[in-house]
């Protein structure tokens, strides 16, 4: 975050951080503290929080605890959308597999738009050479 250089509003109140605050770049110029509320573990200035004073205790459990929760939430993320796709897709594609009528019905329909389409695409062709030609 400290190559940022185009930042000219910041607010990172509440989001449980850590650690010194970065000093370099445009982190020079956020000096209002209240930009940093509600986050106890964070030092340095401009918070009056020196980082030799906080408490080491080694106590990564929390941190560690709060990664699995966002890896098991990442994994049923990706799992519902693969499954969602899936379903999807088979549904759509299925039912053109299964009824013969509904996939001529289909594949007519898209037919006919496409001849549709090139139609409309001659048509402004040619209109358009007369206008050059002219």
């Amino acid at each position: 975050m400290s190559s940022l250089t185009f930042l000219s509003h910041l607010n990172l109140s509440y989001n449980n951080l850590f650690g010194p605050i970065p000093s370099a770049n445009q982190f020079q110029t956020f000096i209002d503290p209240s930009i940093y509320e509600g986050n106890p573990k964070l030092c340095w200035p401009p918070l009056i929080t020196n980082c030799s004073l906080l408490p080491s205790d080694g106590n990564t459990e929390a941190v560690d605890e709060d990664n699995e929760e966002f890896r098991s939430e990442k994994l049923w993320f990706y799992v519902s959308v693969v499954l969602g796709f899936i379903v999807g897709f088979w549904i759509v594609c299925g039912s053109l597999v299964i009824k013969k009528s509904w996939r001529h019905a289909y594949f007519h329909f898209v037919d006919e738009k496409k001849d549709r389409l090139f139609v409309a695409i001659k048509v402004n062709m040619a209109r358009l050479q007369g206008k050059i030609e002219a």
